[in-house]
């Protein structure tokens, strides 16, 4: 009965990671929203555009196209790489020429560094833009929130580095637990994949 009991628990705990399979959906509506912004970045861009257009107003709008398809790069790493991390293998795109080259193989640790990775290329070209804006508006440009910005930057970009940092140790001490393991197999070493 309690073996049952326990069988059954355990089998609808793993089934409840397709509770996070409608969140990657909800990702794909996101995407769409995206999709229609670029669009609409773009229609302003061309349709704004003429001989006498600043240069300076032209990169502030390449900028914001460049920002918003970084953005798409980040949901699509999001959806592929959580859904095959957390929910199930995507059988649709194994045999696919198209199946971008990092999918199935970014683990946890993988998706933490892409996703601190496109936030500190999004934040660069946030301050970009700033930078453009500012020569173009003299002294009335909101310096404060410029400053904001960069402490927020200087934020991502530090937590990226103590991402990778606690990666990095991670990875050593199960090298070194392995090791120790091959050395006295009394001791007994942790699975590696749980560091991958």
């Amino acid at each position: 009965m309690r073996d049952t009991l326990e069988n059954g628990l355990e089998r609808a705990l793993f089934a409840s990671r397709w509770l996070l399979a409608p969140m990657y959906v909800g990702l794909v509506a996101g995407l769409l929203v995206v999709l229609a912004k670029f669009f609409t970045a773009l229609w302003k861009l061309v349709s704004g555009f003429s001989l006498t257009t600043e240069a300076e107003e032209i990169t502030v709008d390449l900028l914001s196209l460049i920002d918003i398809a970084l953005l798409g790069n980040l949901l699509v790493i999001v959806i592929f790489a959580g859904y095959e991390n957390f929910v199930s293998k995507m059988k649709a795109a194994e045999q696919s020429e198209d199946r971008p080259s990092w999918m199935g193989h970014v683990d946890f640790s993988g998706l933490k560094m892409k996703l601190i990775g496109s936030l500190v290329a999004i934040s660069v070209i946030l301050l970009l833009k700033d930078f453009v804006a500012v020569e173009g508006a003299g002294e009335d440009y909101d310096y404060t929130g410029i400053a904001w910005r960069i402490g927020l930057h200087f934020t991502f970009v530090l937590s990226g580095v103590l991402f990778a940092l606690m990666d990095y140790i991670g990875a050593k001490r199960q090298v070194l637990l392995a090791t120790a393991h091959d050395a006295h197999p009394s001791i007994q070493a942790p699975e590696l994949d749980e560091v991958e």
